[in-house]
């Protein structure tokens, strides 16, 4: 029999979870197939960092790591009604400080042109991250600021 101390440190089960992720959580989830088909082909490629993306066969991968339109032409209105406000409001501040930022530089250079044109490269910061942060916010529990 195992003596229990009180007074020990407590020990965590550290499990990452992803790890924990499998594709009858997915087919459970109530969403429509093609997020579940995204979100099965996002958990085939290893998770959210995807470091199984280039052993996935053509067409999931389009799946995994798609551009998602809604979220280029709508943004931070895209994530809030998605639930992930936090999230969309972040990324939404940390791309207006840097284009901001850079407008200026630019500006001051004389690249107006350019300059104008960041706006757009925010719009593919949304699209590109949507569906990962959604399979973030369904499976992993995590709709934080980062």
């Amino acid at each position: 029999m195992t003596q229990h101390n009180p007074y020990a440190t407590p020990q965590a089960n550290v499990v990452a979870a992803e790890s924990l992720v499998n594709d009858e959580q997915i087919a459970a989830l109530p969403i429509s197939d093609k997020w579940k088909q995204r979100f099965s082909a996002i958990h085939h490629a290893g998770g959210v960092k995807i470091p199984k993306f280039k052993e996935l066969p053509k067409a999931e991968r389009r799946k995994a790591f798609s551009f998602n339109f809604l979220a280029f032409f709508f943004g931070p209105i895209y994530y809030a009604c998605k639930g992930m406000w936090k999230k969309g409001l972040a990324l939404f501040v940390a791309c207006a400080a840097v284009v901001i930022t850079l407008g200026i530089g630019l500006d001051y250079l004389g690249y107006g042109t350019i300059a104008n044109a960041l706006g757009y490269g925010v719009s593919a910061v949304f699209a590109t991250r949507a569906n990962i942060d959604y399979y973030k916010k369904m499976l992993l529990n995590d709709n934080g600021w980062w």
